[in-house]
Protein backbone atom coordinates (compact mmCIF):
# COMPACT_ATOMS: atom_id res chain seq x y z
CA UNK A 1 0.00 0.00 0.00
CA UNK A 2 1.26 3.40 -0.80
CA UNK A 3 2.34 5.28 2.46
CA UNK A 4 0.37 8.47 2.43
CA UNK A 5 0.67 10.22 5.96
CA UNK A 6 4.07 9.56 7.95
CA UNK A 7 4.17 10.94 11.74
CA UNK A 8 7.03 10.85 14.00
CA UNK A 9 7.37 12.07 17.78
CA UNK A 10 4.78 14.41 17.48
CA UNK A 11 3.19 16.58 19.85
CA UNK A 12 0.82 19.42 20.61
CA UNK A 13 0.86 21.91 23.45
CA UNK A 14 -1.94 24.47 23.71
CA UNK A 15 -0.32 26.80 26.27
CA UNK A 16 0.77 24.60 29.18
CA UNK A 17 -1.57 21.84 28.38
CA UNK A 18 -0.01 19.10 26.49
CA UNK A 19 -3.09 17.14 24.26
CA UNK A 20 -1.04 14.71 22.07
CA UNK A 21 2.54 13.28 22.58
CA UNK A 22 5.17 10.75 20.61
CA UNK A 23 2.27 10.23 18.26
CA UNK A 24 3.82 7.95 15.34
CA UNK A 25 2.27 6.65 12.99
CA UNK A 26 1.89 5.74 8.89
CA UNK A 27 -1.30 5.95 6.76
CA UNK A 28 -1.88 4.37 3.84
CA UNK A 29 -3.88 4.49 0.55
CA UNK A 30 -6.93 1.81 1.18
CA UNK A 31 -7.21 1.84 4.15
CA UNK A 32 -10.22 2.84 6.45
CA UNK A 33 -8.86 4.05 9.94
CA UNK A 34 -10.66 4.72 12.28
CA UNK A 35 -9.37 7.19 16.19
CA UNK A 36 -11.30 6.21 19.34
CA UNK A 37 -10.72 7.19 22.53
CA UNK A 38 -12.77 8.87 25.45
CA UNK A 39 -13.42 12.63 25.44
CA UNK A 40 -10.13 14.60 25.66
CA UNK A 41 -8.09 11.93 24.36
CA UNK A 42 -6.60 13.96 21.52
CA UNK A 43 -9.18 12.54 18.62
CA UNK A 44 -10.10 16.02 16.71
CA UNK A 45 -6.58 17.46 17.76
CA UNK A 46 -4.94 14.45 15.86
CA UNK A 47 -7.43 14.77 12.40
CA UNK A 48 -6.45 18.58 12.34
CA UNK A 49 -2.76 17.93 12.64
CA UNK A 50 -3.42 15.72 9.45
CA UNK A 51 -5.88 18.25 8.02
CA UNK A 52 -2.89 20.54 7.96
CA UNK A 53 -4.91 23.29 9.98
CA UNK A 54 -1.80 23.71 12.71
CA UNK A 55 1.86 22.62 13.19
CA UNK A 56 2.76 20.11 15.87
CA UNK A 57 4.61 21.44 18.83
CA UNK A 58 6.80 18.75 18.43
CA UNK A 59 7.57 15.81 16.12
CA UNK A 60 6.81 15.78 11.88
CA UNK A 61 3.22 15.33 10.24
CA UNK A 62 4.46 14.74 6.42
CA UNK A 63 1.73 14.08 3.57
CA UNK A 64 3.58 12.20 0.92
CA UNK A 65 6.87 13.46 2.65
CA UNK A 66 6.28 17.16 2.82
CA UNK A 67 5.08 18.97 5.71
CA UNK A 68 1.21 18.93 6.07
CA UNK A 69 1.03 22.54 7.08
CA UNK A 70 3.40 23.35 4.53
CA UNK A 71 0.99 22.42 1.78
CA UNK A 72 0.36 25.30 -0.81
CA UNK A 73 -3.86 24.79 0.75
CA UNK A 74 -5.79 24.18 -3.20
CA UNK A 75 -3.05 21.73 -3.75
CA UNK A 76 -3.49 20.39 -0.55
CA UNK A 77 -7.30 20.29 -0.89
CA UNK A 78 -7.39 18.70 -4.38
CA UNK A 79 -5.73 15.76 -2.52
CA UNK A 80 -7.35 15.62 1.66
CA UNK A 81 -10.78 16.54 2.09
CA UNK A 82 -12.28 17.31 5.50
CA UNK A 83 -15.63 17.17 6.70
CA UNK A 84 -15.80 18.73 10.40
CA UNK A 85 -17.83 17.78 13.21
CA UNK A 86 -19.47 21.02 14.23
CA UNK A 87 -22.80 22.06 13.25
CA UNK A 88 -22.66 23.62 9.85
CA UNK A 89 -23.28 27.75 8.88
CA UNK A 90 -26.44 28.11 7.19
CA UNK A 91 -25.50 28.55 4.08
CA UNK A 92 -27.77 30.43 1.87
CA UNK A 93 -27.63 28.13 -1.08
CA UNK A 94 -29.16 25.01 -2.06
CA UNK A 95 -27.63 21.97 -1.18
CA UNK A 96 -26.61 21.14 -4.97
CA UNK A 97 -24.56 25.06 -4.97
CA UNK A 98 -23.07 23.50 -1.35
CA UNK A 99 -22.05 20.60 -3.08
CA UNK A 100 -20.79 22.46 -6.51
CA UNK A 101 -18.06 23.74 -3.90
CA UNK A 102 -16.24 21.24 -2.84
CA UNK A 103 -15.18 21.39 -7.12
CA UNK A 104 -13.65 24.66 -5.93
CA UNK A 105 -9.80 23.53 -5.70
CA UNK A 106 -10.23 22.02 -9.50
CA UNK A 107 -12.02 25.31 -10.63
CA UNK A 108 -10.28 26.99 -13.60
CA UNK A 109 -12.73 29.53 -14.58
CA UNK A 110 -15.91 30.80 -13.82
CA UNK A 111 -18.25 28.19 -15.43
CA UNK A 112 -18.62 24.37 -14.06
CA UNK A 113 -17.20 22.70 -16.19
CA UNK A 114 -18.59 18.95 -17.54
CA UNK A 115 -16.18 17.40 -15.08
CA UNK A 116 -17.74 19.34 -12.51
CA UNK A 117 -21.48 18.41 -12.78
CA UNK A 118 -20.45 14.60 -12.85
CA UNK A 119 -18.65 14.62 -9.95
CA UNK A 120 -21.45 16.54 -8.32
CA UNK A 121 -24.16 14.53 -9.72
CA UNK A 122 -22.17 11.14 -8.14
CA UNK A 123 -21.46 12.82 -5.23
CA UNK A 124 -25.27 13.74 -4.57
CA UNK A 125 -26.35 9.85 -5.76
CA UNK A 126 -23.74 8.37 -3.33
CA UNK A 127 -24.86 10.15 -0.47
CA UNK A 128 -28.89 9.56 -1.08
CA UNK A 129 -29.01 13.32 -1.73
CA UNK A 130 -29.62 13.67 -5.31
CA UNK A 131 -33.82 14.35 -4.68
CA UNK A 132 -32.98 17.03 -2.21
CA UNK A 133 -30.57 18.99 -4.44
CA UNK A 134 -32.85 22.40 -5.26
CA UNK A 135 -33.65 22.14 -1.36
CA UNK A 136 -32.36 25.31 0.28
CA UNK A 137 -29.68 24.31 2.74
CA UNK A 138 -30.77 26.03 5.95
CA UNK A 139 -34.30 23.88 5.71
CA UNK A 140 -32.77 20.40 5.84
CA UNK A 141 -32.51 18.71 9.50
CA UNK A 142 -29.48 18.06 11.07
CA UNK A 143 -28.54 14.88 9.43
CA UNK A 144 -29.20 15.65 5.79
CA UNK A 145 -26.98 18.55 5.91
CA UNK A 146 -24.35 16.31 7.07
CA UNK A 147 -24.81 14.01 3.96
CA UNK A 148 -24.80 17.08 1.72
CA UNK A 149 -21.42 18.27 3.17
CA UNK A 150 -20.15 14.87 2.76
CA UNK A 151 -20.98 15.08 -0.97
CA UNK A 152 -19.01 18.23 -1.01
CA UNK A 153 -15.96 16.64 0.11
CA UNK A 154 -16.71 13.43 -2.37
CA UNK A 155 -17.20 15.89 -5.44
CA UNK A 156 -13.89 16.89 -4.34
CA UNK A 157 -12.48 13.79 -5.76
CA UNK A 158 -9.85 13.10 -2.69
CA UNK A 159 -7.06 10.71 -2.61
CA UNK A 160 -7.81 11.34 1.37
CA UNK A 161 -11.03 12.03 2.96
CA UNK A 162 -10.73 12.83 6.72
CA UNK A 163 -14.12 13.04 8.68
CA UNK A 164 -15.04 13.84 12.49
CA UNK A 165 -17.65 11.99 13.72
CA UNK A 166 -19.83 11.55 10.43
CA UNK A 167 -22.24 9.33 11.68
CA UNK A 168 -23.23 12.12 14.18
CA UNK A 169 -27.09 13.55 13.29
CA UNK A 170 -27.28 10.69 10.89
CA UNK A 171 -30.43 7.61 12.03
CA UNK A 172 -29.21 3.96 12.15
CA UNK A 173 -30.06 3.28 7.94
CA UNK A 174 -28.40 6.19 7.33
CA UNK A 175 -25.21 5.40 9.41
CA UNK A 176 -24.80 2.26 7.89
CA UNK A 177 -25.20 3.58 4.39
CA UNK A 178 -22.56 5.74 4.99
CA UNK A 179 -20.01 3.51 6.50
CA UNK A 180 -20.84 1.35 3.26
CA UNK A 181 -19.88 3.82 1.53
CA UNK A 182 -16.95 4.77 3.13
CA UNK A 183 -15.77 1.30 3.04
CA UNK A 184 -16.40 1.17 -0.99
CA UNK A 185 -14.58 4.09 -1.47
CA UNK A 186 -11.48 2.04 0.30
CA UNK A 187 -11.63 0.11 -2.21
CA UNK A 188 -11.24 2.64 -4.74
CA UNK A 189 -7.66 3.81 -3.29
CA UNK A 190 -8.87 6.15 -0.93
CA UNK A 191 -7.66 6.70 2.41
CA UNK A 192 -10.44 6.86 4.99
CA UNK A 193 -9.74 8.58 8.73
CA UNK A 194 -12.86 9.04 11.02
CA UNK A 195 -12.89 10.04 14.51
CA UNK A 196 -15.55 8.24 15.91
CA UNK A 197 -17.42 7.04 19.61
CA UNK A 198 -19.36 4.12 18.26
CA UNK A 199 -16.93 1.27 18.61
CA UNK A 200 -19.14 -1.33 16.96
CA UNK A 201 -19.76 1.04 14.01
CA UNK A 202 -15.40 0.96 13.91
CA UNK A 203 -15.88 -2.76 14.45
CA UNK A 204 -18.06 -3.36 11.30
CA UNK A 205 -16.10 -1.13 8.78
CA UNK A 206 -12.76 -0.16 9.91
CA UNK A 207 -9.24 -1.49 8.62
CA UNK A 208 -7.68 -0.30 11.88
CA UNK A 209 -8.52 1.19 14.94
CA UNK A 210 -6.32 3.99 16.72
CA UNK A 211 -7.12 4.14 20.19
CA UNK A 212 -5.74 6.93 21.84
CA UNK A 213 -5.40 7.71 25.79
CA UNK A 214 -4.46 10.51 27.32
CA UNK A 215 -2.73 12.13 24.45
CA UNK A 216 -1.38 8.69 23.25
CA UNK A 217 -1.51 5.94 21.34
CA UNK A 218 -2.67 3.86 23.94
CA UNK A 219 -3.10 0.67 20.59
CA UNK A 220 -3.31 0.36 17.59
CA UNK A 221 -4.15 -2.45 15.27
CA UNK A 222 -7.27 -4.42 13.75
CA UNK A 223 -10.11 -4.20 15.41
CA UNK A 224 -10.35 -7.80 17.10
CA UNK A 225 -6.92 -6.80 18.04
CA UNK A 226 -7.78 -3.46 19.67
CA UNK A 227 -11.08 -4.35 21.33
CA UNK A 228 -10.49 -6.25 24.12
CA UNK A 229 -12.70 -6.58 27.40
CA UNK A 230 -9.05 -5.76 29.32
CA UNK A 231 -8.35 -2.69 26.58
CA UNK A 232 -11.84 -1.32 27.01
CA UNK A 233 -12.01 -1.31 30.46
CA UNK A 234 -8.92 0.30 31.00
CA UNK A 235 -9.20 3.29 28.39
CA UNK A 236 -12.97 3.85 28.91
CA UNK A 237 -13.60 2.67 32.86
CA UNK A 238 -16.07 0.70 31.09
CA UNK A 239 -16.90 -3.28 31.54
CA UNK A 240 -18.37 -4.49 28.09
CA UNK A 241 -19.50 -8.37 27.41
CA UNK A 242 -17.39 -9.29 23.84
CA UNK A 243 -19.43 -11.23 20.77
CA UNK A 244 -18.17 -12.31 17.65
CA UNK A 245 -20.34 -11.54 14.53
CA UNK A 246 -20.86 -14.62 11.97
CA UNK A 247 -18.06 -13.05 10.05
CA UNK A 248 -16.31 -12.65 12.87
CA UNK A 249 -16.08 -9.39 13.51
CA UNK A 250 -15.93 -8.46 17.08
CA UNK A 251 -18.98 -6.16 18.66
CA UNK A 252 -19.70 -5.35 22.08
CA UNK A 253 -22.49 -5.01 24.70
CA UNK A 254 -21.23 -2.13 26.82
CA UNK A 255 -22.11 -1.64 30.98
CA UNK A 256 -22.23 -6.00 31.54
Amino acid sequence: MSRLFQLEGVGVRYGEAEILRDISLSLHASEFVAIAGPNGAGKSTLLNLLAGLAPPSQGTCKLMDRAAHQWPRREFAQRVAVVQQAEPAAFPFTAEEVVYMGRMPHSTGLTESQADHIAVADALEQTGMSSFRNRDFRTLSGGEKQRVLLAAALAQAPEILLLDEPANHLDLHHQIALHRILRNLTRKGLLIVAVTHDLNLAAAYADRIILLHQGRIHTTGSPADVLRGDIIAEVFQVHVALHQSPSGQPWMIYGE
